[in-house]
């Protein structure tokens, strides 16, 4: 898809000099830099999602018991 965009003078500068360095197209850069940024920004989402599951008073309340013991019983014994 072709799109347009606007962007300050010297980070299309700073741009146009790292596809040159990389080998790559500008179409290339531009689309690697996007897709990194929507993957960090959908673990970040994931991340805020698990601290707001897991941030509450009463977390432990909500787990189920044996559930939790369970789990616990199954991680290896390790020397600190």
């Amino acid at each position: 898809m072709k799109t347009a965009i606007s962007i300050p003078d010297d980070i299309f500068a700073a741009a146009e000099k790292a596809a040159k360095k990389l080998g790559v197209s500008r179409s290339e850069l531009y689309t690697n830099a996007v897709r990194e940024f929507v993957e960090r920004y959908g673990r970040e989402g994931i991340t805020e999602k698990l601290n707001e599951v897991y941030s509450g008073s009463d977390v432990e309340v909500s787990l189920d018991k044996s559930l939790t013991e369970m789990q616990a019983a199954s991680l290896p014994r390790e020397e600190w």
